[in-house]
């Protein structure tokens, strides 16, 4: 019998699974307990998705957006005030970078346009 069955999230799952450590670190120093948690929800979420769903799409929008600081500039959010504790010369500054980017490629691989779209979302618009 044929195996028809295709995880449509496999390079999205496997990319999380192998940087698990790495985005928990990453979200609670630019978020916080609050960030960490709804990390680890999200790779929770993402483990045993059978796909993309509305809101696992906003979770991982979400986490492209604390990595990509889309919240800094508001003094009122807890996102700034943990960002004004990184030291701007600090090594962390560049790994955090560089697992900002992996992130966003990983999501570009997906070709998911309503994904794609979240992510590019200004959310001061």
């Amino acid at each position: 019998m044929f195996d028809l069955y295709h995880d449509t999230l496999k390079d999205l799952r496997e990319f999380m699974s192998s940087h698990a450590e790495a985005l928990q670190n990453a979200s609670v120093l630019l978020g916080g307990q609050p960030a960490l948690r709804q990390t680890q929800a999200l790779l929770a979420e993402i483990a045993s998705a059978p796909g993309l769903t509305r809101s696992l799409r906003r979770r991982i929008a979400a986490l492209h957006d604390l990595f990509a600081l889309k919240n800094v500039h508001d003094p009122e959010t807890l996102e700034a005030a943990y960002f004004a504790e990184i030291g701007p010369g600090s090594p962390i500054v560049e790994e955090l970078c560089l697992l900002s980017e992996a992130l966003k490629d990983a999501i570009y691989r997906q070709q998911d346009v309503d994904l794609i779209t979240l992510v590019e979302a200004d959310p001061t618009a």
